[in-house]
């Protein structure tokens, strides 16, 4: 009897070791998409902040990036989150899905896969509604996690969630109230996407490594630096050659680079409502470009190079440059 109980005792000291080593060492959830293109290149739209019914020149934004996506013939999209306004989903039965989504990025060529992260205000309605794959049934486009790596052949992308890194959102709940089924507890969260960010990125062995998120990491818009991203994120990017990280959260187009030229902090949150005029630190270092209306970006991925380039509501292009292997940046416009 004396050694069942301890044959029990060992037991569960083995099944907690093992949970907290699978939490720990957990990797990311990884989709292939493969290129398909001759020259194994790769190109995608990315867009922020969109989902409001098509107001505030959703619609209109909607039509260019399918105009643009026809002629780039793009293998992708990609949400950098605030999806639907003003507080998310309230279940996988709102209607604001298809009025937003569905029934308004209706061009041919932007009837391919969707790659979706969470804003802070998709976490303020039913967050799993969006996470849900009842969804992608509705709309096979859709696929949207809280943080993944999506695998091709010329560049890894990873997919983050830095809503519940941001302190404000926890310290002040009656004015920020989020969703945060499945993150709680919050540290046990953070350590280990810190964690499997960390090892997906020292394992790509993949030309390009560019990372997408709602929030800033460099910004002169409204938000400004989201300092916790900086402190925590930042530091695992530049030290895994990170080239590029797209986000959204300021309502504007924008492009900053790091002091030494390797990471491109690429701001796409104009997909509707934007905050005109509302701008700080446009001295701050590294600044190379600010438009405060509607748009979106592009990307076109070669194994030598890649170029991005800024559309306004009308599809003129605002913003264009060239990054190199190499770590070279040329701006063209």
């Amino acid at each position: 009897m004396q050694y069942m109980g301890v044959y029990v005792i060992v037991m569960r000291w083995l099944l907690w070791l093992w949970v907290v080593c699978m939490s720990v060492s957990a990797e990311l959830q990884r989709f292939e998409h493969p290129v398909v293109k001759t020259d194994d290149s790769l190109s995608f739209l990315a867009v922020g902040d969109w989902g409001r019914r098509g107001a505030y020149n959703q619609s209109l934004i909607a039509h260019q990036m399918g105009i643009i996506g026809e002629k780039l013939n793009i293998d992708f999209v990609v949400s950098t989150g605030d999806n639907f306004y003003e507080r998310g989903l309230t279940s996988v039965n709102d209607p604001k899905y298809p009025e937003s989504f569905t029934q308004i990025y209706t061009a041919q060529s932007l009837q391919k896969q969707w790659y979706i992260v969470l804003g802070n205000h998709d976490y303020r309605g039913n967050a799993l509604a969006q996470l849900s794959s009842v969804l992608r049934k509705m709309d096979s486009r859709w696929l949207c996690l809280r943080s993944f790596l999506v695998n091709t052949k010329i560049a890894d992308f990873f997919f983050i969630d830095t809503n519940p890194f941001v302190d404000k959102y926890w310290s002040n709940p009656k004015h920020y109230k989020h969703d945060w089924r499945g993150v709680v507890p919050r540290q046990r969260y953070l350590s280990t996407l810190l964690k499997d960010l960390d090892f997906a990125l020292r394992n790509s062995t993949a030309n390009w490594k560019i990372v997408v998120a709602h929030h800033t990491i460099r910004s002169v818009g409204h938000h400004g630096d989201t300092q916790e991203i900086v402190d925590q994120i930042l530091p695992i990017l530049e030290a895994n050659n990170v080239r590029a990280y797209i986000n959204g959260h300021d309502h504007c187009l924008e492009h900053m680079s790091s002091t030494n030229g390797q990471i491109q902090f690429l701001t796409t949150g104009g997909g509707s409502k934007a905050w005109k005029g509302d701008l700080s630190r446009l001295n701050q270092g590294g600044y190379e470009f600010y438009y405060d209306g509607q748009g979106f970006l592009s990307a076109e991925i070669r194994p030598t190079d890649a170029e991005f380039a800024f559309y306004d509501v009308s599809g003129r292009v605002l913003h264009r440059f060239n990054i190199s292997n190499s770590k070279g940046l040329h701006s063209s416009m």
